[in-house]
């Protein structure tokens, strides 16, 4: 494959490794302010020590389910991502590494995969992984689930032998998109024995997963925490180090933050306390702070306009209301200065697709003011029109928002019924009812596109109830034929164009508006070791971490 040219802060080199797409990356700049530890860069050199329980947890809260197909957003990915693997992994370095496949070969014209699977692994249950479970998981969880778009030109996939599959595509799939795919943040491997002739979504065994991964479920206990124990015949044999893994869910940051002073939580992920706590816990020296394992996974905070809405459907009226949105306020006061302004739905942490080419809406509530007076929507006895704000309150930052943008909205005439919700609530009222005018919500984007970015974008990405996709009901012919070119180009230099076009068309329809580049963070206590070994750190399955005496 080509190097990937105009990267400034990265450089990406593709070349096949073992059969499997590799990706380095030059040092990542750190950021102002935030040092990992000695300790942690001791880490990496010393061996492993065995035993113990880590504690885990995340800054948000407990999961619908510990497996949810086709997402469920990042509760459950973090629940279900330590039993059930992937075929591939994206480590901190930027590589693609085997995890279930070993290796990943395309055909000349990227039109075949075959990809050969990792021997000698067992189920949980003590049955063997075979090419057969694949198989079962490319045609009933991924394509129609999971993967969706991502794999609409898929035409036929096989098992050649015991651990051998092959897939064949209609059109040419790009190397780096494929093995994204297989890399994907929900393309988990379900065993077909158990899940064969069964609903996926609604299976009992959700909620007690079975998988190869290095943890075995042990017991829920609702309200408080999952327990998972050590898979004594995990494939890695050196693998996992400590006896037990507990993920815990605290309802409020204030108590994340105790428990990891006292010693209660080991780690913490995706940004588990407010950043005006960082210092304070950092300088009680028991604790340390990392910026690494978020490369694959870049958070952000989002404004989503319900097209099925009056006045919120017209384009004009929301580039309005952005220019109504002051972002750096909302960084220095909600986010306490760890963010950036965002500018598109590709971020500037992306070295592959990122550009600063494209409309922007800098704050201007005059000209907010008057580009809603021109769209004919004058203010009658001091209000334009109202809408419907609901803030998805499953982080303490997005309920702060949505009391900003009640305010911001109101000053330019905007009158503003806000609803902070829970998460139950908040996902149905979004993504099942569409009831809703505005929303503030969040996303994680990988470094592939495709389909996770582009389907908040795409008419296919409109799935009533699935959670985390269009929930806008945005639909433009153009923008569909963009993603379509860029699903099926397989040179990098013209793929990288189309992204480009694709991230213009987004900021200048605005349906969907990240509003800030969230800088994400890990808290750990200093005895926990390599706990940051992959690009998007929730998900990771833990195998390498371990606690120093």
């Amino acid at each position: 494959m080509r190097k990937s040219r105009g990267l400034s802060r990265r450089q990406f080199l593709y070349r096949s490794a073992s059969g499997a797409l590799a990706a380095t990356s030059a040092t990542l700049a750190g950021t102002a302010g935030w040092l990992v530890s000695p300790t942690q860069a001791i880490a990496a050199e010393a061996a492993p020590r065995r035993g113990g329980t880590l504690v885990a947890s995340w800054g948000g809260l407990e999961p619908q389910a510990l497996f949810v197909a086709g997402g469920g957003g990042s509760s459950p990915f973090m629940t279900s991502t330590k039993i059930l693997e992937r075929l591939l992994k994206i480590d901190e370095k930027l590589a693609f590494q085997p995890v279930l496949a070993t290796d990943v070969r395309a055909s000349s014209d990227f039109r075949t995969y075959t990809v050969t699977l990792r021997q000698n692994v067992l189920w949980h249950d003590g049955k063997p992984f075979t090419a057969d479970d694949v198989v079962y998981n490319v045609q009933e969880h991924w394509k129609p689930i999971s993967a969706g778009v991502a794999l609409k030109a898929l035409k036929h996939v096989s098992a050649t032998d015991a651990h051998t599959v092959k897939l064949e595509f209609s059109t040419p799939v790009p190397e780096f998109f494929f093995k994204s795919i297989l890399a994907g943040q929900y393309q988990v491997v379900v065993p077909k024995h158990l899940y064969a002739g069964k609903d996926i979504i609604t299976n009992p065994l959700n909620n007690t997963p079975i998988g190869t991964g290095p943890w075995k479920y042990g017991q829920w206990v609702r309200g408080s925490h999952v327990a998972y124990t050590r898979n004594e015949q995990y494939w890695n044999a050196a693998q996992p180090y400590p006896d037990k893994l507990i993920i815990r869910w605290w309802s409020d940051p204030a108590s994340r933050s105790a428990a990891l002073e006292t010693g209660e939580l080991g780690v913490a992920f995706s940004n588990p306390v407010p950043g005006r706590d960082i210092d304070r816990l950092v300088k009680t020296g028991k604790i340390v702070v990392d910026t690494k394992g978020y490369e694959n996974a870049a958070w952000t905070v989002t404004v989503e306009f319900n097209q099925r809405r009056e006045h919120v459907r017209r384009r004009e009226v929301r580039q309005a209301i952005l220019h109504a949105i002051d972002r750096k306020f909302i960084i220095d006061t909600i986010y306490f200065g760890r963010g950036k302004p965002a500018v598109s739905p590709i971020f500037r942490s992306n070295p592959l697709f990122f550009t600063d080419d494209v409309p922007k809406y800098p704050f201007d509530p005059a000209k907010a003011n008057a580009l809603l007076d021109a769209a004919g929507l004058p203010r009658k006895n001091g209000s334009r029109f109202s809408i419907n704000l609901v803030a998805a309150a499953w982080f303490e930052e997005n309920a702060k928002l949505g009391q900003y943008l009640k305010q911001a909205l109101q000053d330019i005439g905007i009158t503003v019924k806000l609803d902070s919700l829970d998460r139950a609530t908040s996902l149905k009222r979004i993504y099942s009812d569409y009831d809703y005018d505005i929303a503030v919500s969040n996303f994680t984007a990988p470094l592939e596109l495709v389909p996770v970015v582009t389907q908040f974008y795409t008419t296919d990405g409109i799935v009533k109830g699935a959670a985390f996709r269009n929930a806008t009901g945005y639909s433009n012919p153009a923008m569909d034929a963009l993603v379509d070119r860029l699903t099926v180009e397989t040179d990098n230099t013209k793929r990288q164009k189309l992204a480009h076009d694709f991230a213009r068309l987004a900021a200048t329809d605005v349906p969907l508006v990240p509003l800030v580049e969230m800088e994400s963070f890990t808290l750990s206590r200093t005895n926990v070791r390599r706990a940051t070994t992959s690009a998007n750190v929730q998900g990771d399955a833990l195998a390498d971490v371990w606690l120093a005496s």
